[in-house]
C-alpha cells in the first residue's frame, strides 16, 4: 500500500472531514487513472471504493464515457451502422 501524506492545512481548507477528504481523493484518481486507460473500468470502480454501476453513474456525471473506441468517430458510426443493418432483419 502507498501512503501519500497530506498536508493538514490541506484538507481544512477543503472544509472535508479525513473521511470524505480521502473518499474524494479516491473518486478523482480513480477518474484520472480510468480515463488515461490505465485502470479498468473494475479496477477503478473497486480502487474508488464503488461497485460497478456506482462508478459507472460516477463517470456520467463526470462526462466520462464507458465506452472506448481506438479510432475515434469513426469507429463509432461504424458500430451505429453495423447495429442500424442487425436492427433491420
Amino acid at each position: 500500500m502507498l501512503n501519500i501524506a497530506i498536508p493538514e492545512d490541506i484538507i481544512l481548507s477543503t472544509r472535508q472531514t479525513h473521511k470524505q477528504f480521502e473518499q474524494e481523493a479516491k473518486l478523482a484518481i480513480a477518474l484520472k487513472f480510468y480515463v488515461d486507460e490505465k485502470l479498468s473500468l473494475g479496477q477503478a470502480a473497486a480502487f474508488s471504493g464503488l461497485n460497478k454501476a456506482e462508478f459507472m453513474r460516477f463517470l456520467g456525471k463526470n462526462n466520462v464515457s464507458i465506452f472506448r473506441f481506438e479510432n475515434g468517430i469513426e469507429e463509432l458510426q461504424h458500430g451505429i451502422a453495423n447495429a442500424g443493418m442487425y436492427a433491420n432483419e
